[in-house]
């Protein structure tokens, strides 16, 4: 693993709190999702960055040395987008986004939506990395999911709503898996099983899989974490891992998805932005955008398609825009 500048942050934010269960809740993810993530820093780092005690941590030799070079590359990345910010003439609407499947259809709505208005759409896999570059002035708006309770931290002076408030995550499984034919399949038949661990690791996702499997009478086997789509596809089409998927998602050869009995784990999508860098207006027509994108894809799956018609209330209410 390469340590990232949401690694960085991490880093400094344990430091600065002092324990992991505040830095954890400043950076709104659970103690167990920031202890893992530590020791995967540590690794990467080379060895141990903070003394563990009964009444918090401290820095190591080694820690001492990482956090001065975190903090002057946070600091200079700052800058960075800030001075970046300001020279520039005609600024482009710059939109961060995690890797979800409203992101394929998005760029060409925000393209008919906001005609005229130059727009640049970049890709993250950490929420908390969004969240710190909208704070920082290097995305104007971002769009973002949570995992059944978990809220994001969103930085002063932006503004968010609520897109979707609820989709159930399925399960993505080889179609020649035992259970492939079955049209629900329940959590605890799925005990046993080697799982995709979840790309973003901080929108409570991983802790809500493991939760939810708990309650089903098993801990996942987490084996795999893999970004690239078609690498994620055909791993599952071989029959060597199943993973947890948005309900939109399209379908992939080799592979079927299925709904999981109950809707143990579930999932809601936010769009947030900086007040100060996009007008009332231009937030209405991100927020369109983005929910006809989403739209577009209910179809995808019919078991959805059929659970989304039942519950109108979920439906993103797509407000008229007004001329400027």
């Amino acid at each position: 693993m390469q340590l990232e500048l949401r690694h960085l942050e991490a880093v400094c934010r344990i430091a600065e709190a002092g324990s992991l269960g505040r830095a954890a809740v400043r950076l709104g993810v659970s103690q167990p999702a920031l202890s893992a993530q530590l020791r995967r820093i540590e690794r990467a780092a080379g060895g141990e960055l903070f003394f563990r005690g009964r009444h918090g941590v401290d820095p190591t030799p080694l820690g001492e040395f990482v956090l001065s070079k975190a903090r002057r590359v946070l600091g200079e990345m700052d800058a960075l987008a800030a001075g970046a910010r300001a020279a520039e003439p005609h600024p482009t609407l710059r939109l961060g986004c995690i890797l979800l499947v409203l992101v394929d259809g998005l760029l060409g709505r925000l393209d008919r939506e906001m005609e005229g208005q130059e727009i640049a759409v970049s890709i993250e896999h950490s929420v908390t990395t969004l969240s710190r570059l909208l704070g920082a002035g290097q995305y104007d708006a971002i769009v973002y999911g949570e995992c059944n309770d978990h809220e994001v931290p969103l930085p002063e002076g932006t503004a968010a709503r609520t897109l979707i408030p609820k989709e159930p995550f399925c399960v993505r499984m080889s179609a020649a898996h035992p259970l492939a034919s079955r049209e629900r399949i329940d959590l605890a038949e799925l005990a046993g099983e080697t799982w995709m661990t979840l790309v973003e690791d901080d929108d409570g996702g991983p802790e809500a899989l493991v939760a939810a499997c708990q309650k089903a009478g098993f801990t996942p086997a987490l084996r795999y974490r893999i970004a690239d789509r078609k690498m994620h596809y055909d791993l599952i089409a071989a029959g060597r891992a199943i993973s947890v998927s948005q309900p939109t998602a399209p379908p992939a050869e080799g592979t079927v998805l299925r709904p999981l009995a109950g809707d143990p784990i579930t999932g809601r999508i936010r769009l947030a932005w900086n007040r100060a860098a996009v007008s009332e207006r231009r937030a209405v027509l991100l927020y369109r955008a983005a929910g006809l994108a989403y739209l577009a894809n209910v179809p995808n799956n019919a078991f959805h398609q059929a659970w989304w018609e039942s519950r109108p209330e979920l439906h993103p209410v797509l407000d008229p825009v007004t001329p400027d």
